[in-house]
């Protein structure tokens, strides 16, 4: 397969607004992401995940180092890459199918175009019957669907998730890790997930990158074998080989961990 994202010799610094000491968030980061791939990403707390992500979404500088989207490299925001953030980013003002119209009115789709689009993309995230709703309605699982939608309507070659499901409750986290899996599987998005959640990074991930302790670099890559379409959460807590890659992340997350300590 074809590399879908590519990011070669990474590096991000900043000041800190505190100390005014000049700080490396993430150094010689190399990393490739295939076409099609769900690749998620965990590491120690302050070791650049979210730094990361903002660097692929284009809303972060790079110090240094190469990031390339297909052949393309990224110098800024763009509608080739749609970002879903921790916090519910919608519009208040609009109902449900008018947020999740918002890219595509920006894009200039037609009113008829839209109108399937959003249908189906309510369809997907399990919203049917609440298309008329405004944001302060609903639940928050329910707003991250939302959210979830309106980036997948506007079709970008790659989606970017920064803890998605942080802001729910456990069942309601559980349920939507389960849609975004069915959702991975009907569309064949490319798509990256930031998270601190060990058992989410396993349940979704093709692969699973774990950083290092800051400066953030890829520590190594763990393979998820478990096809993606006997993945529920019943099925998986007894699947001895979800078991044995969790622990397998667990150690070498603990390993940056323990490092950071003694350092």
């Amino acid at each position: 397969m074809t590399a879908k994202i590519t990011v070669r010799g990474l590096r991000h610094e900043y000041v800190n607004p505190f100390t005014r000491e000049r700080v490396t968030a993430l150094d010689g980061v190399d990393l490739e992401v295939e076409d099609g791939e769900f690749l998620t990403v965990v590491g120690p707390s302050g070791c650049g995940k979210t730094t990361l992500l903002g660097i692929l979404a284009g809303l972060v500088p790079a110090t240094r180092g190469t990031v390339l989207l297909g052949a393309r490299p990224v110098t800024g925001p763009g509608p080739d890459r749609g970002v879903v953030f921790q916090e519910f980013a919608i519009l208040p003002w609009r109902t449900v199918e008018r947020n999740i119209a918002h890219g595509l009115e920006i894009q200039g789709v037609p009113r008829a175009e839209r109108a399937a689009t959003v249908a189906r993309f309510v369809e997907l995230v399990g919203l049917r019957g609440f298309e008329t709703k405004y944001p302060h309605e609903l639940s928050g699982g329910m707003k991250q669907r939302v959210a979830v939608a309106r980036t997948l309507a506007a079709n970008p070659e790659v989606m970017l998730m920064d803890e998605p499901f942080a802001s729910v409750d456990a069942q309601t986290r559980i349920t939507l890790q389960e849609e975004l899996n069915a959702i991975a599987l009907a569309t064949r998005k490319t798509i990256l997930l930031v998270t601190h959640n060990v058992d989410e990074a396993v349940f979704l991930g093709d692969r699973c990158c774990v950083l290092s302790r800051r400066p953030g670099r890829v520590k190594t890559l763990v393979p998820v074998k478990i096809p993606r379409e006997r993945r529920t959460w019943q099925l998986l807590t007894s699947d001895p080989s979800f078991a044995a890659t969790k622990e397998q992340v667990l150690r070498l997350v603990r390993e940056e961990v323990g490092a950071g300590d003694t350092a």
